[in-house]
């Protein structure tokens, strides 16, 4: 039987989680801000930014990004734990899609939530030649 703060933790992850895929998934600015705001009032912190180019040659440069964002929306603070939090949650996210897009354009969005030790990464990717496009997400977690 889990204890209530183990049982707690679970629900956290599960919940910076949601977070992260929805923002990954969600149009316009207005309406990134709009969410982004709406997490605050449930203790989540979060970021998001796009990306997009070859997959292969994109990978740091998404990694890179979702750092900045979670920088710049305070999501992590400035320490090397923090950075390589995300960038390994993004990392993780970024590698369950090689199989569906090495080789081919990907462009998207990267969603970064945190609520309490445990930081989300979501990429939403477009993948495709020219029209012909596959949608994918990759989720990566990671506690600090």
């Amino acid at each position: 039987m889990k204890d209530r703060n183990t049982a707690s933790k679970t629900v956290d992850s599960k919940r910076a989680a949601i977070a992260a895929i929805r923002l990954a998934m969600v149009e316009g600015r207005s309406d990134e801000r709009r969410l982004i705001d709406s997490f605050k009032t449930e203790q989540i912190v979060s970021a998001a930014t796009d990306f997009g180019g070859n997959y292969i040659d994109s990978i740091s440069q998404i990694i890179e990004r979702a750092v900045v964002a979670a920088r710049r929306e305070g999501v992590i603070g400035d320490t090397h734990g923090e950075h390589g939090a995300v960038a390994g949650a993004a990392h993780e996210a970024i590698m369950q899609l090689k199989d569906k897009a090495t080789g081919l354009n990907v462009g998207g969005k990267i969603g970064v939530a945190r609520l309490g030790d445990h930081i989300c990464v979501c990429v939403f990717f477009a993948v495709g030649l020219l029209h012909l496009n596959e949608i994918a997400i990759g989720l990566g977690h990671r506690a600090v």
